[in-house]
């Protein structure tokens, strides 16, 4: 699976930087979870910073066109995202781990 930038643009109010890329794969297209690993490897980020917003893959291709944002930290990405979209990217808060816990 191959990564390249599309597109990057600022966004300092949010904390964060909005990404466009495409990706190249050989069999089906790739999970989300393995897309943002990827992505984050490639922008030296964790993986809890980076929260993949859309994936398109057109019928019978193997190119997927993709939106993510990288935030400066992963306490930005809980503060600024919708709860089904952290859960979409497995980007879980310190404060549902330990409320499971108990």
């Amino acid at each position: 699976m191959d990564i390249d930038i599309i597109s990057e643009q600022e966004n300092p109010m949010l904390h964060r930087t909005d990404v466009r890329f495409e990706v190249q794969h050989d069999e089906a297209t790739p999970a989300r979870l393995q897309v943002r690993d990827s992505l984050a490897a490639k922008l030296d980020k964790g993986s809890d910073e980076v929260v993949i917003q859309e994936l398109d893959t057109k019928f019978g291709m193997r190119k997927t066109v993709g939106y993510a944002k990288v935030y400066e930290t992963a306490e930005h990405a809980a503060d600024v995202e919708q709860e089904y979209v952290l859960e979409r990217n497995a980007i879980a808060g310190d404060e549902d781990a330990e409320a499971e816990e108990a």
